[in-house]
């Protein structure tokens, strides 16, 4: 397979060879599957937490005898019945994280990105070097890509402090590097857009 490299002027400039193997049929898709889930367990903050009945403070007094009132028996003023009370089974600070191998997480970035190239969703550009780092200039490459009015993920293959400036307030668009790019963020974009380079890295991860 071979895919346009365009310019920021939307003019093709080359092609460029996909260096792997394209995945066309279902071999994958577990390995895709587990592996976000994976990173959506690791983004959880995992700090919730609620005080049980020996937690909560308070006196260890019984509220009132246990016969003779009419009323119903109670031994304590923090039973989980009575308002301010400790909460049963309640939630505890945990680690969500969950284990993924290296083999799968490699299958599933390359079984994601096969699936957007097979869909026609991906772009290579020769280079994305803004002349001003201004929001305006980002909009208009928007537009000369044909990516404008689509949530789209713009790979580079290092930082870039003025494209990634020039990009900041515009709503839909997201930032990643070659080298750290997940299956995540590669299915979560309407379109994605990489550098040359950029492609090129991230092409190279699935043989490493």
């Amino acid at each position: 397979m071979k895919l346009l490299i365009k310019d920021l002027n939307g003019n093709a400039s080359g092609e460029i060879d996909v260096a792997f193997e394209v995945i066309a049929n279902g071999r994958g898709t577990q390995a895709v599957h587990d592996t976000v889930v994976a990173y959506m367990a690791g983004r959880r903050s995992g700090t919730a937490s609620a005080k049980t009945m020996g937690e909560v403070a308070g006196t260890g007094k019984k509220p009132w005898r246990q016969k003779g009132t009419g009323r119903a028996r109670a031994g304590s003023f923090q039973s989980p019945l009575w308002r301010g009370g400790g909460v049963v089974h309640g939630p505890k600070p945990r680690d969500f994280s969950k284990k993924v191998n290296k083999k799968v997480a490699r299958l599933a970035l390359r079984k994601a990105l096969s699936e957007r190239l097979n869909a026609g969703d991906v772009q290579v550009v020769a280079d994305l070097k803004l002349a001003q780092p201004k929001t305006k200039e980002f909009l208009a490459v928007q537009r000369t890509l044909g990516v404008d009015g689509h949530t789209v993920l713009f790979v580079l293959d290092g930082a870039d402090e003025s494209f990634e400036r020039a990009s900041r307030n515009v709503v839909g668009v997201g930032i990643a590097h070659a080298a750290s790019v997940n299956t995540y963020e590669l299915l979560r974009y309407d379109k994605l857009v990489f550098t040359r380079e950029a492609f090129v890295r991230v092409s190279s991860r699935f043989s490493e």
